[in-house]
């Protein structure tokens, strides 16, 4: 034993002379072995919504910076105490603490014991691997004692606790104190700084969470070296000691709803403001967000339920949903599948044929815009050939004319070709270009959103919006203002519109959509709030009556969405067997489940005309005419009819005389008529046409009725007799009388 003694002193001496020299180099190497970017720790970069509340975080290591200046100073002691006695004492390296450790090392025969500092324990955490061996000991030393001439304590100790690891996804004091406390690190406890303390050494052994018998030894025992150090009187130490382990627990974890709208997020800060996804997961940046948690919840819930996703695969369909404010143009949620996971396939932006949701946008707007269509033009529908291209209408029903109103609300596919090919593709895409849209596709199926490259959801929703704003686009966007770690605004979302339509052409679309919600293919389900839309869907010819895409795009006064379900890759195996409604329930799930979105109407803009309802024609079976008083009490004829309710519709009066035609007059909103009294010489037929002035359209002619002198002259047969109206009438009641 006392050979070994010997031993381990020569060799101890010898070591401190080479130290000395040693110490010369390292002076003279500190430069070459520090990196001050290593000493950059990692940092959680925070999302915020616009009141500043915090949504969710990005990192790779869960951690927030704090200042010393921050942390109370029986925390600091608390490490000082149980880590490094001798810190405000030593250069980087302690002497007496290594000769000690060298010496039970050499007893040993291996190594034992560590001895290290805690500016030691920062440069092997920050520039060196975890071994233990004395080349990786030496490089420490090294570091620790240019650290100590480059940094004061403070800021030694700063770093220090900042960047070790407290166990339970926390780095650093700041994320430990809320792990544990759900408390800031400013209002730390005595008794809870020195269970902090006690984690480093060993945090998955000294978990309060896991083993509490063991933090509070392990605590106790810190708070007996506080007092050994002078940090703590005796009198606090028994208190402190006596004091439960009262834990608090608020581990992080990270919502799973919110991994698509993240991505969204890495990929816009990489886009636009050139910050790689490592970058952003380490560099402790606060973006402001405009998302929605609660609307982003309701959308990730309801894409678990499989009510909406219809189909023969052995899994069921995907699907995509995006929402936006449409003032702004900030996403308030999105959903990139069913079981989106992160960096995933985001079906957001990923293209799909659009189906008949494309029609507002390719055909319809562009036709109001060129000034030769209205809401109520007649539109042909009916089976047509364009060179060997023959669009079907999904009922199979065709009405021979339709007005624009109809074709939209019930979703016509030959009235969408038909005008189409009437204003001209080329001129139609002019308008898909300015949305955003470019396509190289050429044909007339672009009328029924066949495109072959397909859309995006996204893409929708930014066209869709033009038609509730005024005729303008907005550049959707998921970072509404970034700050880097010190707090400085470095960039923020620029609200740039672009005019498509006119004011009026936009107002009449959204008018012309609700219709679709009310009235058409968008009307399943219930609506707590006014909503404009349209359904679409896409044959998969392959199968009768099989679908590979149907969406539901729309919006409320406030709020636009695009809903896309489908197969990732359809087959004869897996295709939908279901149709829209599944979208448009589910869009109006999630927009009925929010809030703000309750009651809403929309509201007509100044200086435009609203769109009038739709004007019904009807059957006039009960024209009748007797003689009557016209101006200046001449004789004249009076026609009578049972008018419409509808104020709005015409009536054309037509007299016929011999074979020939000759309209007399068109009265509105009325159904009675004084034909002049020079009609009593001729006594012609009288008839009456209804007339759609919205749609410039005649409804059938009314029964035919004349009037005579003589009762029963001229009349050739029975039928032509009731025509003759009340003069018959009252012919019959004189026979009766008598």
């Amino acid at each position: 034993m006392v050979k070994k003694s010997l031993i381990a002193l020569g060799i101890l001496t010898g070591s401190l002379i080479i130290g000395f020299f040693a110490y010369l180099f390292i002076i003279m190497a500190g430069d070459y072995v520090i990196d001050e970017k290593d000493l950059v720790m990692d940092s959680a970069t925070i999302l915020v919504n616009e009141k500043g509340e915090k949504i969710t975080k990005i990192y790779d290591e869960n951690r927030e910076i704090v200042s010393i200046e921050d942390i109370p100073d029986h925390v600091e002691e608390a490490f000082v105490a149980v880590e490094d006695s001798r810190f405000y004492k030593h250069n980087g390296i302690d002497v007496k603490a290594i000769s000690r450790a060298i010496y039970k090392d050499i007893l040993a025969g291996s190594k034992v014991e560590g001895g290290s500092t805690i500016t030691q324990q920062l440069a092997k955490n920050v520039f060196l691997s975890h071994e233990k061996s004395w080349l990786r000991k030496t490089k420490e030393a090294v570091i620790a004692i240019n650290l100590e001439r480059r940094y004061t304590k403070d800021k030694i100790l700063e770093m220090y606790l900042n960047q070790i690891y407290f166990g339970h996804g926390a780095y650093g004091i700041q994320l430990a104190a809320k792990t544990y406390f759900n408390k800031d690190v400013r209002e730390l406890t005595v008794a809870e700084g020195a269970m902090l303390a006690g984690l480093p050494k060993a945090p998955s052994y000294y978990s309060p969470i896991k083993h509490p018998d063991a933090a509070k030894e392990r605590r106790d025992l810190v708070l007996t070296l506080m007092e050994k150090q002078n940090y703590l009187s005796p009198t606090e130490t028994v208190r402190a000691q006596g004091q439960t382990i009262a834990v608090n627990f608020h581990q992080e974890e990270l919502n799973p709803a919110y991994s698509t709208y993240i991505d969204m997020v890495i990929r816009e800060a990489r886009e636009k403001y050139h910050i790689s996804r490592e970058e952003l997961r380490q560099g402790g940046y606060k973006i402001v967000v405009p998302m929605d948690p609660a609307a982003q919840n309701s959308v990730y819930k309801n894409f678990q339920e499989g009510k909406y996703f219809i189909g023969t695969g052995k899994e069921k369909p995907e699907g995509a949903m995006v929402l936006m404010d449409s003032e702004t143009g900030g996403l308030l949620a999105v959903q990139g599948g069913r079981n989106y996971v992160t960096e995933g396939l985001n079906r957001v932006v990923v293209n799909r044929q659009p189906g008949s949701t494309f029609k507002p946008l390719a055909v319809y707007g562009p036709a109001l815009e060129s000034d030769n269509y209205k809401p109520y033009s007649m539109l042909r529908d009916e089976e047509l050939s364009y060179n060997g291209y023959e669009p079907k209408n999904y009922n199979g029903r065709y009405e021979e004319s339709v007005s624009m109103v109809e074709a939209i609300t019930h979703s016509v596919n030959s009235s969408a070709v038909w005008l189409l090919n009437e204003i001209g593709i080329s001129y139609s895409k002019e308008y898909l270009d300015n949305l955003g849209m470019p396509i190289e596709d050429k044909g007339l199926g672009i009328a029924l959103g066949g495109i072959d490259h397909g859309v995006s959801p996204l893409q929708m929703l930014k066209g869709y919006r033009s038609f509730l704003h005024e005729g303008k686009t907005v550049e959707p966007f998921v970072i509404s203002k970034i700050y880097d770690h010190k707090g400085e605004l470095i960039g923020k979302a620029k609200r740039e519109e672009k005019k498509v339509w006119t004011k009026q052409n936009a107002w009449y679309m959204t008018r012309m959509l609700q219709e679709v919600v009310k009235n058409g293919t968008g009307s399943d389900g219930p609506e707590n709030m006014e909503i404009a839309g349209k359904t679409g869907t896409t044959n998969y010819p392959d199968v009768g009556k099989g679908n590979k895409d149907t969406w539901f795009v729309g919006y409320t006064p406030q709020v636009v969405g695009a809903v896309w379900i489908g197969y990732d890759k359809t087959t004869k195996e897996s295709y939908l067997n279901s149709g829209s409604a599944q979208p448009t329930l589910l869009f109006k799930q999630v927009i009925n489940q929010m809030p703000s979105q309750q009651g809403l109407s929309f509201k007509k803009p100044s200086g435009v005309k609203d769109l009038e309802p739709p004007i019904e024609l009807i059957e006039i079976n009960d024209l009748s005419a007797e003689f009557g008083m016209g101006d200046y009490g001449m004789p004249s004829i009076k026609l009578n009819w049972t008018s419409s309710k509808d104020k709005r519709l015409q009536y054309k009066i037509f007299a016929v005389n011999e074979g020939e035609k000759t309209h007399l007059d068109t009265v509105k909103g009325k159904g009675e008529y004084i034909a002049s009294g020079k009609h009593l010489f001729t006594l012609p037929d009288f008839y009456v046409v209804p007339y759609n002035s919205l749609t410039k359209e005649e409804g059938r002619p009314s029964n035919t009725v004349s009037i005579s002198f003589f009762p029963g002259f001229g009349d050739d047969d029975d039928n032509k007799n009731e025509k003759r109206g009340k003069g018959k009438k009252k012919e019959k009641k004189k026979k009766k009388d008598e």
